[in-house]
């Protein structure tokens, strides 16, 4: 079980000698694997220690990598977003001068009217005039595969290759691989090759002069010298293909066909969207539709004769879909592509493909979901005798009426899959309980187990949502789960901020960490809630999970606790088997703690069933309240239309006409937000208290506020409001308050640790 980062790093860091990092989200975990590994000391497939050296910038990663291999040293990168782009320098005159390298990408969106962390295929496509190879991958097994592929497709060619995958979506993702041997990596590499690429170097002993300046009269024809060598990439990677499929059993070409022999409608596409358009396909054709899916794997240089026949003889109309937006252009990058190459092989008479329709879309910018219903939209727009042509899927486009419909509800899910959503907190331990839940099912059953994570961009303190299927059969939904048979509440709150039951399935099975006995938490959920446990038949268990792990010595650390609850409420193993297992995941992953931390996890495993209850879900609805408001209706017309869809999780569904189209939004609409996300907060004892103010410098989110001011302010105080006489001589006869705001407060308990002022009569109590 292995995300896309790890299994591209597996590859890379064990078929080169130095690596330059420097991290961005969501590449970093790249450069932390091969950092890590190498102070392991790890040994590549030649017996030495990979060099890896953390560089001031991206650009500065870009130029070690670039100074690195003119000495000869098989070298590579990672990077992603504006990390990538600050390379492009670099990567002109690396490509220019024909040394092979790979830089390993997670695609990522980058900033235009906003940042975004999240991916799509912007950056790499900033990158199409460099002169490097640009390979796609589409699930954390081909991250590896092609990662491998690059490195001898780059030493057989000279050209050197940018490696990509979706972030996030694919670098983050966790699914079952099968790892790639060092025999069968040595078989890969050609020794002569290397060789050749170590006698190019710059060397004292080889003087050579690299890097000229050049007028007008010779510039140009240098340039076009290296056509050859472009000319013979996409051969010598197919063949390099070839050999990768003679040595593993697993076959790529440099555009792979999937769906009816006799397709008529059919999409072309890279990226982890092209495992969810495949899904559709097959589940259409297995209908009788006449559909079908182009897999691009070597984007560039673009090979018009492979592509062509990768087509189906039958095709009457394509749809071309890219993960990145070219303001002003006739057209996105893979899309003009194609175009052309249709057009050439027509005009060549290499291809006859009669009145062949050509449309071009754009989907998932930023990570936006891409569905089976929306393939499913694509592909019944092209049966229209003119389907629209640049499109856009996924969003509600009203301004240039660009969007084309689709049914949410349409589902090609194999009902044999059990998919599974677990909502907790970021920093609560939830996806790493996950992480491992899903390696244990992965690989201790006969299941295909794949797992996905959102997280949100606040990260700490934010939701979290962990999407998990486990199947007897491959699993190829590289999208969320919309309709789930289990799921996890792992903070009580949420129920209240969101519908996280809309989801569930008929009969599916609810887990919820509550701070209330089963007797009485129903009356503590909201009506909305209740409305849909009883509609849907909801299998509702209960466990007060931070009443056990306070018991255990865990803190507020439940998420070993709420693991323990799903494998025993899931069968997905037998109960002492899973016990045993998640027992082992625990010492792997915090055995470096100490024995202590181990302990306690152990002690909160064998303490959880005895408090898993099961509640009986009642016949009628009987709360007496429902799920807050996002925001308060005071609150500006701005924020009730935009930023309370957002907080409500509804962002999805926002039309392109309500947001600013040059990304300048109000300012002063965070104080509408109320997390209330804290199980603790401060409390301030303003006999200790010592005025010093490091409460509220020191407070993240701003929530604990100071003032001085006039005592006669008191006289409309309610009761219990807390003051203390100005200790500044500046603020004669003046009072101070001490207040912190529940709502905004996060728990996090760094004001309490630098408190500076102690009771001297009872150790341990701090002002604050």
């Amino acid at each position: 079980m292995i995300d896309g980062n790890e299994a591209a790093a597996y590859s890379a860091y064990h078929t080169n000698e130095v690596i330059a990092i420097y991290p961005i989200t969501p590449s970093s975990l790249m450069g932390e694997y091969a950092d890590q590994w190498a102070v392991e000391g790890r040994p590549n497939i030649w017996g030495s220690i990979p060099t890896v050296v953390e560089m001031q910038s991206e650009g500065g990663a870009a130029g070690a990598l670039h100074g690195s291999i003119q000495a000869g040293a098989l070298s590579c990168t990672f990077t992603a977003a504006q990390g990538l782009l600050l390379m492009i320098p670099n990567m002109y005159k690396i490509a220019g001068e024909l040394t092979p390298t790979v830089i390993h990408v997670a695609a990522r969106t980058v900033a235009t009217h906003a940042l975004s962390i999240f991916g799509d295929h912007s950056d790499v496509m900033g990158t199409r005039e460099t002169g490097f190879a640009l390979l796609a991958s589409n699930s954390p097994q081909e991250a590896m595969d092609m990662a491998l592929i690059a490195q001898e497709a780059s030493l057989e060619s000279r050209v050197p290759f940018l490696h990509f995958f979706d972030g996030f979506r694919t670098s983050h993702e966790l699914a079952r691989a099968e790892e790639i041997s060092f025999e069968q990596m040595r078989a890969m590499i050609d020794q002569a090759r290397v060789k050749e690429f170590r006698q190019r170097a710059l060397s004292p002993e080889m003087p050579r002069i690299r890097g000229t300046a050049q007028n007008p009269d010779v510039f140009f024809q240098s340039r076009e010298a290296c056509n050859p060598f472009y000319e013979a990439c996409p051969v010598i990677t197919a063949a390099v293909m070839e050999k990768f499929f003679r040595i593993t059993g697993r076959q790529y070409h440099l555009f792979d066909y999937v769906g009816a022999i006799d397709a008529e409608r059919v999409i072309v596409m890279m990226g982890s969207g092209a495992e969810t358009t495949e899904e559709t396909a097959k589940y259409l054709t297995d209908r009788g539709e006449k559909v079908g899916l182009v897999k691009v794997r070597l984007f560039r240089p673009f090979a018009i004769a492979d592509f062509v026949q990768a087509l189906p003889a039958s095709i009457q109309k394509i749809a071309v879909l890219d993960r990145t937006k070219e303001p002003g252009a006739i057209g996105e990058p893979l899309y003009l592509d194609v175009v052309t190459a249709i057009h050439e092989a027509k005009e060549s008479g290499k291809a006859s493909f009669g009145s062949l329709k050509i449309v071009g879309g754009r989907y998932g910018l930023s990570s936006k979901e891409f569905t089976p219903a929306m393939v499913k939209a694509i592909l019944d727009e092209l049966i229209k005798p003119e389907p629209k042509n640049h499109f856009t899927i996924g969003i509600q486009e009203d301004i240039t009426n660009s969007s084309l419909p689709f049914d949410p509800a349409f589902s090609t899910e194999d009902p044999r899959t059990l998919r599974c959503l677990f909502y907790g907190l970021g920093s609560d331990g939830t996806v790493s309980a996950n992480h491992n839940s899903i390696r244990i099912i992965g690989l201790e059953t006969d299941n295909f187990a794949r797992g996905y994570f959102v997280y949100d961009s606040k990260k700490a303190g934010a939701v979290t949502v962990s999407h998990l299927r486990f199947g007897p059969e491959p699993i190829l939904s590289t999208y969320l789960i919309n309709r789930a048979n289990f799921i996890a509440c792992h903070q009580f709150y949420f129920l209240e901020q969101q519908d996280m039951l809309k989801s569930a399935e008929q009969g599916a099975t609810f887990l919820l960490n509550s701070p209330y006995k089963a007797s009485d938490v129903w009356s503590h959920l909201p009506r909305h809630v209740q409305q849909q446990m009883i509609e849907k038949k909801i299998k509702f268990f209960m466990i007060d999970g931070y009443q056990v792990a306070k018991d255990t010595g865990m803190g507020n650390r439940i998420n070993t606790i709420m693991q323990t609850c799903f494998f025993a409420i899931s069968g997905i193993l037998p109960k002492d088997k899973a016990i045993e297992k998640i027992k082992e995941s625990i010492q792997k992953t915090y055995g470096r703690r100490g024995e202590t931390v181990v302990a306690k996890n152990f002690l909160a495993v064998d303490h959880t069933l005895s408090h898993l209850q099961e509640v009986q879900v009642p016949d009628t609805v009987s709360s007496t309240f429902d799920m807050r408001r996002p925001v308060p209706l005071e609150a500006p017309e701005f924020v009730q239309n935009v930023t309370a869809r957002i907080i409500a999780g509804l962002g999805n569904d926002i039309p392109t006409s309500l947001l600013p189209n040059d990304g300048t939004f109000p300012s002063a609409t965070s104080q509408w937000e109320r997390r209330n996300i804290a199980l603790e907060i401060p409390i301030w004892d303003p006999s200790i208290c010592i005025q010093c103010g490091k409460c509220s410098i020191v407070c993240p989110h701003a929530t604990i506020r100071g003032k001085v001011y006039d005592p006669k302010l008191l006289e409309k105080a309610p009761p219990g409001f807390k003051s203390a006489k100005a200790l500044w001589k500046e603020f004669p006869n003046m009072v101070f308050s001490l207040q912190v705001a529940p709502e905004d407060c996060t728990g996090c308990g760094l004001c309490v640790s630098n408190c500076p002022a102690k009771n001297k009569q009872e150790s341990g109590r701090k002002a604050i």
